[in-house]
């Protein structure tokens, strides 16, 4: 199969800052650098394989990177900074886990930039764009993982926060994390469908949050999980 090819040209920040207030969001100028570098490379990269579907970078924008925005302001709301001081800062620790294209999360990182945050990703060609992306993007405490998941999760636990985009169907993921949550862990999934009425044993779902995406509803699912010994 042949990569996609596009002769659009590269956004400018001012570009899309004048586009994001359609999309209910007023960037600064930073965020809008930011982007204008992650949606650049992503063109260019996604000329020689196909790491997202969308060829136009205002489509990738609004179909795509507006995700990340709404989902920094949902984890602003979640419990990973409790009892947090200006003295005694908490700095979460999260994992995402099949980071890709870096969709959510190198966006994601403009807007949420809290403590330290993973990027597993074991195909070497994604691993490379990844690297190049947080590079470009100039993002601190974002650390890229090449890596399988059964390997990352235990160098890394406890987690405070494990992120997935169709990374594993719900119920698996759970089971893949389960043993490596802090107590207060949470895990993130995003969803084209609400959340079920009805978790595996010892899960509950901790916040849900929806939002429209063109013709269609996603959502955000927070789930907590009891205790369990390792």
């Amino acid at each position: 199969m042949t990569a996609k090819t596009t002769s659009q040209a590269p956004p400018t920040p001012d570009q899309i800052i004048a586009l994001t207030p359609d999309l209910g969001r007023t960037l600064t100028k930073e965020q809008a650098l930011g982007l204008s570098r992650y949606l650049s490379l992503l063109l260019q990269w996604n000329q020689r394989m196909n790491l997202v579907g969308p060829g136009d970078w205002r489509i990738i924008l609004t179909d795509l990177v507006a995700d990340s925005w709404l989902l920094a302001d949902f984890l602003d709301t979640l419990p990973l900074l409790k009892n947090a001081t200006d003295s005694h800062p908490k700095r979460p620790l999260a994992v995402d886990l099949g980071a890709g294209a870096g969709l959510p999360g190198l966006p994601l990182r403009l807007f949420w930039p809290q403590g330290t945050y993973h990027l597993v990703e074991i195909r070497r060609k994604r691993t490379a764009f990844l690297l190049q992306a947080v590079a470009a993007m100039g993002l601190r405490q974002t650390v890229v993982r090449p890596e399988r998941a059964e390997q990352a999760l235990p160098a890394l636990a406890p987690l405070d926060l494990c992120l997935s985009r169709a990374f594993l169907p719900w119920p698996r993921l759970l089971e893949l994390v389960r043993p490596w949550l802090a107590p207060e862990g949470l895990v993130l999934i995003m969803a084209n469908e609400a959340p079920p009425k009805i978790f595996p044993s010892g899960w509950s779902l901790q916040a849900v949050r929806s939002y429209p995406s063109g013709d269609k509803t996603r959502y955000f699912w927070s789930l907590a999980a009891a205790v369990i010994s390792r």
